[in-house]
């Protein structure tokens, strides 16, 4: 799972690199694909259920399951690229969402929240968590933020699968729900909107968007539960949790 999760980092790095003005979104599925296979992974996406693309790519109101096509980003867009990628048989998947030049404050604030509540969920995790304690985390961030809290929506288990139980929700009351334990993977996974929280799915059967149209955020992480303590998996930087929280403090 760490080299799955180092190949979804790569994509998100590259892919967000690659998304300036004037791209479109199967150019970006196209670098995507590239990327998986120059690490001799699989992509987790293509053919799901099927889903016909490499990525996740959704632009403003999409809060989930963008289908890469030929729109064009234009400046001002934000974009939340969802990718996975499978190694000997082992899944990763993580989620991240970004600017397309300069956005306006809303967007810089909903994206700064959004991030904020995935790691405030990842500092929960630990042997014995119950994960009441993770969605009330992220809950927290998004409500004291004002944003809309997408529920229909959630994490999940992640291994030979790229969805497994338990479900991992983004609200909910701490002391509650089971307990996390090592040895466990799960994706850590806030969808904050501007306006409501309510969504409604395209004709395609993949695209959901705020029913209201505003903007919407998504941010994720592959969270290993070892003996060695938590990992995130797919951090292209730090990949202990220990670690992410002494670069926080610096």
């Amino acid at each position: 799972m760490t080299k799955a999760g180092r190949c979804v980092a790569e994509v998100h790095a590259g892919v967000k690199s690659a998304a300036v003005p004037g791209i479109t979104m199967l150019e970006l599925d196209t670098i995507a694909a590239d990327i998986v296979t120059a690490h001799n992974c699989t992509p987790s996406f293509l053919n799901y259920h099927g889903f016909p693309g490499h990525i996740c790519a959704s632009v403003n109101d999409v809060i989930v399951h963008g289908i890469p096509t030929e729109r064009r980003l234009v400046e001002g867009d934000i974009l939340s690229l969802d990718a996975g990628a499978i190694f000997e048989g082992y899944h990763a998947d993580a989620a991240i969402t970004f600017g397309i030049g300069e956005v306006s404050e809303r967007a810089n604030l909903l994206m700064d929240a959004t991030e904020k509540a995935m790691w405030a969920g990842i500092r929960q995790v630990g042997h014995g968590v119950r994960l009441g304690n993770i969605g009330a985390a992220v809950q927290a961030v998004g409500e004291a933020a004002g944003l809309g809290v997408v529920r229909e929506y959630v994490g999940h288990g992640i291994g030979r699968s790229m969805h497994e139980k338990p479900e991992v929700p983004n609200y909910g009351e701490r002391g509650t729900g089971m307990k996390l334990k090592t040895g466990m993977a799960i994706c850590i996974e806030p969808m904050f909107n501007l306006g409501t929280a309510e969504s409604t799915v395209d004709d395609d059967g993949w695209t959901v968007r705020t029913a209201d149209g505003e903007l919407s955020a998504h941010f994720e992480h592959t969270v290993a539960l070892t003996d060695d303590g938590v990992k995130v998996l797919t951090d292209p930087n730090i990949h202990d949790v220990d670690l992410w929280e002494e670069a926080a403090r610096g």
